[in-house]
């Protein structure tokens, strides 16, 4: 990794809404749908990712400046834009693959990743349920899932699931996003 740039791990349920999310916040240079936390040897697939046998959650990989954004606005945004309160599902989509979870790549990361968590506690009825563990893996997804959202914005569950985080993303954290109107 190159000077000046740090790397964050999340999954908070479909990697396609959260690639979507942080791929407007300012300071995140590159965002990558993958796949981490899985106890299977080998370079996992989709489809095997998808069966929930392999451990391995959907996640995306940030890489962001910490000048312009601090990893603990990162786990805020994360935090407030998918429900950290239900167990291995996010909406329809259910299973371990699908779980609330942050990867830290550092101890820093997970003090700061306990501390946020801990303080958003308040805004939730449920207890939080958002795993917080050390990156031990990461495979990029295939091709097709990169840049999903950007590339079919008219896609049904684009506009069904994906559209609405974008707008929350907006009202909530308009401060920290590179264009905040104008977009869908």
């Amino acid at each position: 990794m190159r000077s000046g740039v740090a790397t964050a791990t999340f999954g908070g349920g479909c990697f396609w809404c959260t690639e979507a999310v942080f791929q407007q916040v300012k300071g995140v240079e590159h965002v990558e749908s993958g796949y981490s936390g899985g106890n299977v040897p080998g370079y996992p697939t989709y489809r095997e990712i998808c069966s929930g046998r392999t451990g391995h959650a959907e996640v995306v990989r940030i890489t962001y400046n910490p000048e312009e954004v601090s990893y603990a606005t990162l786990v805020r945004i994360f935090m407030g834009t998918h429900d950290p309160t239900t167990l291995n599902r996010q909406g329809a989509d259910r299973g371990t693959q699908y779980r609330s979870v942050i990867f830290y790549h550092d101890p820093g990361q997970e003090t700061t990743a306990r501390e946020v968590v801990a303080a958003m506690q308040s805004y939730y009825q449920d207890p939080i349920v958002t795993e917080i563990s050390p990156l031990i893996n990461y495979y990029p997804a295939e091709p097709e899932h990169q840049d999903y959202y950007r590339r079919n914005t008219a896609q049904g569950y684009c506009q069904v699931v994906i559209s609405p985080k974008l707008r929350k993303l907006r009202e909530t954290f308009s401060e920290y996003l590179e264009s905040p109107a104008g977009q869908s």
